[in-house]
């Protein structure tokens, strides 16, 4: 990092992040640290492969289970970024220890050592319908658990459906557009809203600089009443190169199938399948983010919309060798 950006990072302050080395963690360390902020993170490893050269970080090792690691990660900071949690476990219980215990047992030492901090919790839009999953539920647990300790020192964002470069979970949508009949998962009634990592973090770094309210906000590209998934399937197909792809909607009953196989391979640790938790977020019919729900700045606007995050998705996606070439 240059001297001068150095000095800015002094300036701005120290930025504690969980979940780092994780999909959006990798693009967040960036745009905080050449937003001027110093970065301090939670690593139980070396992150190798990390695209951070000439940034000046500051690296805690251990995790959010490790109290004396906590401590050390915020003790001092001027804000607290909570990114850390998991997506795929095998019981509820292990959902809720690290999405719900470990969350608020960060607000807890966040409090008790740097208690003018700024805490921000990165949950997901899954959070706002927690009868649907346990993942959902555990999400909605830990924003709660972050606004029962710090109040209006905190703020929630929920991420609309993350994608972008470097994440496996959207990967099966380019996936599915390369087959020959292109799989429809839901119905014409259901929306999904999305959001470009990249905006994801522009948003995160905004609201570290404008502060917490204890308010909790969606963020989601432009269009925040959302994407048909004919409309989101053509647009993975016109990425990689098939705008006129035919397409065909899979029945229930298949996906349900293919989500009971998913049940028993979770019995088996195999976390990597379709679940019938998994299935009926997918299924949900309303992921539109109303006008009051979302997270507005007079400094920040998405840049992507659904078809130019897509195209910048397959093209990172090709180069990495995730999907053909060509």
């Amino acid at each position: 990092m240059p001297p001068e950006a150095a000095a800015e990072a002094s300036a701005r302050g120290t930025v504690a992040v969980t979940g780092a080395t994780g999909f959006i963690g990798r693009h967040l360390v960036r745009a905080l640290a050449q937003a001027g902020w110093r970065v301090r993170m939670l690593v139980r490893r070396d992150p190798a492969g990390a695209d951070w050269g000439g940034l000046q970080l500051e690296l805690v090792g251990g995790d959010l289970r490790n109290a004396d690691a906590v401590r050390q990660l915020v003790s001092g900071v001027d804000a607290v970024v909570h990114l850390a949690g998991v997506i795929k476990a095998p019981t509820e219980d292990a959902f809720m220890r690290v999405n719900c215990d470990a969350t608020r047992a960060l607000a807890e030492a966040t409090a008790k050592h740097a208690p003018a901090a700024a805490f921000h919790g990165v949950s997901s839009l899954a959070a706002r319908e927690p009868e649907l999953s346990t993942y959902a539920r555990s999400k909605r647990a830990g924003e709660d658990a972050i606004l029962q300790v710090l109040g209006a020192r905190a703020g929630i964002l929920r991420p609309a459906a993350v994608y972008g470069p470097g994440d496996r979970e959207t990967l099966v949508f380019f996936q599915l557009a390369g087959m020959p009949r292109v799989p429809l998962l839901g119905n014409d009634r259901a929306r999904l809203t999305v959001i470009h990592v990249a905006d994801l973090c522009a948003a995160i770094v905004d609201a570290v600089a404008a502060g917490p309210n204890g308010q909790v906000r969606t963020v989601c590209d432009a269009r925040a009443d959302g994407y048909g998934w004919r409309e989101l399937m053509a647009a993975a197909a016109a990425a990689i190169g098939r705008p006129h792809a035919k397409q065909i909607r899979l029945p229930r009953v298949v996906l349900r199938s293919l989500a009971g196989v998913g049940d028993v391979a979770h019995r088996f640790g195999n976390d990597n399948m379709l679940s019938s938790e998994k299935l009926r977020e997918l299924l949900h019919e309303d992921w539109s983010v109303g006008l009051a729900e979302q997270y507005r700045s007079p400094t920040w606007r998405p840049r992507f919309d659904l078809h130019s995050g897509f195209i910048d998705a397959a093209s990172w996606y090709r180069d990495a060798g995730w999907l053909p070439a060509g």
